[in-house]
């Protein structure tokens, strides 16, 4: 996930400054670019801007720098709609997958059922992976090179296998969860408008 497809989802819930933008970046967009500097912020709006992607206007503030507030454009919504809509293709690294977890992000721009088929994909390809690599042999091969403890490579290796296995379990049941709240919602929506 690009920084200009975050900045564009934000841009388009609310215009703002490039000082908005790295605070939301500090705080809710952290998680799915972290480390976020103020100076990649602004390149990113003047790289937008080039494109026609973004427009501002400037707000007059009496003893301090003018503030330019950012606007997204008609091009500009559509390069965001393209990625936020393109097919997801899950990574074999699922958390915090940014291709994932950045649809979720701007999800108000989607439809219910555009949701419901992100995660359909997201579920059925971790449990490939679970169905793959759950009980694959994690035996630890037994020729170093160098002094090797391979009773504590084996237990460190084994518990990492069962957090991962864990999350992966409680991922998988939160997206059907979701899912199912999602279809549920869809369903009573029909049911009133049939009304």
């Amino acid at each position: 996930m690009k920084l200009e497809h975050i900045l564009l989802g934000v841009l388009l819930m609310r215009p703002s400054t490039g000082y908005d933008l790295k605070r939301y970046m500090d705080a809710r967009g952290t998680f799915l670019r972290p480390n976020t500097q103020m100076s990649q912020v602004y390149r990113c709006l003047s790289s937008m801007e080039e494109r026609g992607w973004v427009w501002h206007t400037v707000e007059p503030r009496p003893g301090a720098q003018d503030a330019k507030t950012y606007r997204v454009t008609d091009e500009g919504i559509t390069v965001f709609m393209d990625w936020l809509t393109a097919p997801y293709s899950p990574t074999t690294i699922y958390t915090r997958d940014p291709g994932f977890y950045g649809r979720l992000a701007f999800c108000g721009f989607l439809q219910p059922d555009q949701v419901i088929e992100l995660l359909d994909r997201e579920i059925l390809a971790r449990q490939l992976q679970i169905k793959r690599y759950r009980d694959r042999d994690r035996s630890v091969p037994e020729e170093p090179q160098l002094p090797f403890d391979a009773e504590l490579q084996s237990l460190v290796e084994e518990r990492s296998h069962e957090l991962g296995s864990l999350y992966m379990d409680q991922h998988v049941a939160w997206c059907i969860e979701l899912r199912e709240e999602l279809q549920s919602r869809s369903s009573q929506r029909r049911i009133r408008a049939v009304d």
